[in-house]
């Protein structure tokens, strides 16, 4: 399972993260309860959701093109300072007690802005940090295992420390969790990617992306289907705080029991693929994936019981994670060297920039139709997607075995 921490490199990026994303859960749910806890406002709770990943939507493909053609070891030293920056100059205000809401969505917005172009530097950069390539798919799902685990403790610590201390104890967190992953990225010894002689020509390289992910009819299949869960399914987790607090009548204490249960859902799942053998058969992981997380999330709608809704938030951690890690391994493993940063953009765009649209959507649609109903049409909504990309993978693998028939007959 740990194969991949063999080389020197990953083992410091990994465990440099183990700090860092564990002080981001802190401030994710301490934003979200704090948001919702000032204001009231589900439209608002959706709103910051939207302004810290709408900018992936965006910027991805910018960043695809950039990354692509800059060295990606400096390039992420700059990224994680300046959100260190953005983490430090939020805590600073809630530490002040300004409570200005539109402080809080500028800094989410500013934070949106760091992600694009650091999630895909970081998801990029895992082909430079891994000595044998063949481990890749294990440092994938190793990486997606500790933002799980974080995603568990992240949300349990916050839960712990809104109850006893306050936001701002979150915030500050936070703030010094950077600086471990700074150093470890310092100590790193990685060969400079050589920088491209040509002017960055980002609308030629939106083409050419683009152009490759339509030929490669798998991978666009898959990022369709994460397209679809991203805009109309994942964004079911925005309401969690709806659900802790008013639902089941329960605190901040409470709604980390939510975002904790997904997260050992998550890990659970990302064990499973970190000790897969080979990167084969992602496309039924992701098939049997996303009929889970549908079928729970319907019964966590109408659900009574805050166990059973724990229950089924766990089990639609599980496929989430499964559904977008294999997804991502797919990706990296079967991208061209030359097309890897731009398929990965295209990833980002599809899983981080849709989510923001889905929680402007759902934050709308709840306050119309009731937040019970609205998670169980996600729910299925996500079942309806997986029929269609069944229906239209067959067709497709029909159409490819008739064209190799006519050939053959020639």
């Amino acid at each position: 399972m740990f194969k991949a921490l063999k080389s020197k490199n990953f083992k410091l990026f990994f465990y440099g993260q183990s700090v860092s994303v564990i002080g981001t859960w802190l401030q994710k749910t301490a934003v979200s309860w704090m948001v919702y806890s000032i204001t009231g406002s589900v439209f608002l709770l959706g709103l910051t959701t939207f302004l810290s990943m709408i900018p992936s939507l965006f910027l991805a493909p910018l960043a695809g093109s950039i990354i692509g053609r800059y060295d990606r070891h400096r390039s992420i030293i700059i990224l994680q300072s300046l959100a260190m920056f953005q983490a430090g100059a939020l805590a600073l205000l809630i530490y002040l007690k300004i409570y200005n809401i539109n402080f809080i969505l500028a800094l989410s917005l500013f934070q949106g802005i760091i992600n694009a172009f650091d999630m895909t530097c970081r998801q990029t950069m895992m082909i430079d940090i891994v000595d044998n390539k063949e481990d890749l798919p294990n440092a994938v799902a190793l990486n997606s295992t500790l933002n799980n685990f974080a995603r568990i403790a992240g949300p349990a610590l916050a839960g712990i420390i809104l109850h006893q201390y306050g936001e701002d104890i979150c915030f500050i967190g936070n703030f010094l969790s950077y600086i471990p992953v700074i150093i470890s990225l310092l100590m790193m010894k990685i060969t400079p990617h050589i920088k491209a002689t040509d002017k960055l020509k980002m609308l030629e390289d939106f083409i050419e992306g683009w152009d490759y992910v339509k030929k490669e009819k798998e991978m666009a299949r898959m990022l369709l289907m994460l397209m679809c869960s991203s805009l109309f399914v994942i964004s079911f987790n925005t309401l969690m705080p709806v659900f802790a607090k008013d639902i089941f009548s329960g605190n901040a204490e409470t709604f980390s029991w939510f975002e904790s249960a997904a997260g050992i859902g998550s890990i659970v799942s990302a064990i499973y693929l970190a000790n897969l053998k080979t990167a084969k058969n992602m496309n039924k992981i992701m098939i049997a994936a996303s009929l889970l997380m549908g079928f729970s999330i319907i019964i966590l709608a109408y659900s009574n019981s805050l166990t059973i809704a724990l229950i089924c938030m766990g089990l639609s951690g599980v496929g989430m994670m499964a559904q977008t890690s294999s997804i991502n391994i797919y990706i990296q493993t079967q991208s061209t060297v030359n097309m890897r940063s731009r398929s990965i953009s295209y990833y980002l765009m599809a899983y981080q920039g849709m989510i923001p649209v889905g929680s402007l959507i759902i934050g709308y649609v709840s306050h119309t139709l009731g937040v019970r109903h609205t998670v169980a049409i996600q729910g299925i909504v996500c079942i309806i997607s997986v029929i269609v990309y069944v229906y239209y993978k067959k067709v497709s693998s029909q159409e490819e075995f008739e064209t190799c028939e006519v050939r053959y007959k020639n």
